[in-house]
């Protein structure tokens, strides 16, 4: 959708709802889209359209009437030509829904549909009666009042134009708009009570850092990052979650900025491996060897490592070598697009590796030298 067609849809889904008996208090921007409108000069951009719809939710049928609402305008905003009455329900959200999220608990009832977009910013709708947390850090804390654009139309006979147009008012939800919008412009990151964020945001504290943010203070940040962590794995607890976490935020989030995805990996990997607290050794080394095997996976996609189609090697730590005749290496084919790494419980750490003929003096093993995301290794 291009801006016009999501300020069309945006009051369209907008009159239905209240056609449909569901009163809308307000419609907001929301997150990265307001920043970015306030102060473009972070060079963070943004990611989706995130709108947010002030309703009331009190039961499941509300839901379900939103749900079936979004669904209805998209179905008229399809291509003319298409036949809207050979697409089911099913169709329609399999070709255009990303997501579609219901949270109904004592603090948060709210919804989102994310709309997708392949040639621009996916369109996110979120549906809140009440939400306890509406932002992670300072810089994305930022909303922007849309009514008055939203009902222009219905209030003046003259077209929009740059010297003609509604005032929207621009607020921070972190409570000090002022205080936030420093943070935005001198790029420092802050926020306030750190154990309510959730565990993508380690993946946006990591992303901020990478694109040269800083931490308001060291001492709060160390703090920070081990609650974060704990979230982190407490809401992704098994390794395949996290794979799918950390490939899907890789996907979404660097859009034209492919070359900012190993550094913000290795951001991660220090992160997790200097915070994490709450983690048996081997779990800790399971998450890490994932980092270390998607930082060598961008890097041969960006082909900074030219051979690393032809051979993989994985590497065994030595402590848990049991048997004197174990080879502490084995080379296999690499295939075009690996799949979920499954770990087996005996808990072998492992590390994609590009093999090098540079034998080493004076240690154990097989003495070869290997390339790692996180620089050299000698065995």
């Amino acid at each position: 959708m291009t801006n016009t067609y999501s300020i069309s849809f945006t009051q369209v889904v907008r009159a239905r709802l209240e056609e449909r008996g569901v009163s809308v208090r307000d419609v907001r921007l929301n997150g990265s889209a307001a920043s970015h409108v306030l102060y473009q000069d972070t060079g963070m951009g943004y990611k989706d359209l995130d709108l947010i719809f002030g309703v009331s939710l009190k039961d499941d049928q509300a839901f379900r009437l939103v749900k079936d609402v979004v669904m209805d305008c998209l179905l008229d905003f399809l291509p003319a030509g298409v036949s809207k009455e050979r697409i089911s329900p099913l169709t329609l959200r399999e070709a255009y829904v990303q997501k579609l999220v219901k949270v109904c608990n004592d603090t948060d009832r709210w919804s989102l549909i994310s709309l997708s977009n392949n040639t621009g910013k996916n369109v996110e709708l979120k549906f809140v009666d009440s939400l306890r947390r509406q932002f992670e850090f300072s810089v994305d804390s930022f909303q922007i009042g849309l009514d008055s654009l939203l009902l222009f139309d219905h209030c003046s006979e003259t077209a929009m134009s740059e010297s003609f147009h509604p005032t929207v008012m621009g607020e921070s939800v972190y409570g000090d708009y002022e205080g936030a919008m420093g943070h935005l412009c001198q790029r420092i990151i802050a926020t306030r009570s750190p154990e309510e964020i959730r565990g993508g945001g380690l993946l946006k504290y990591c992303h901020l850092l990478a694109r040269g943010f800083r931490p308001i203070c060291e001492t709060e940040m160390k703090a920070m990052q081990r609650y974060m962590c704990s979230r982190f794995f407490i809401d992704f607890s098994h390794i395949c979650e996290q794979q799918r976490k950390l490939e899907a935020y890789l996907q979404n989030h660097f859009a034209g900025m492919e070359h900012k995805r190993y550094e913000c990996l290795m951001t991660l990997h220090h992160v997790v491996n200097e915070s994490t607290v709450c983690l048996m050794g081997h779990e800790r080394r399971q998450t890490l060897g994932l980092i270390s095997m998607l930082a060598l996976r961008v890097l041969a996609e960006q082909n900074a490592i030219p051979t690393v189609t032809n051979v993989t090697c994985f590497y065994q730590p030595a402590p848990y070598v049991r048997d004197i005749n174990f080879s502490n290496y084995y080379i296999a084919q690499v295939q075009p697009q690996p799949p979920l790494v499954h770990y087996s419980n005996s808990h072998h750490t492992w590390l994609h590796c590009n093999l090098a003929n540079k034998h080493v003096q004076g240690r154990g093993g097989c003495g070869i030298q290997c390339f790692s995301p996180l620089g050299w290794r000698e065995e």
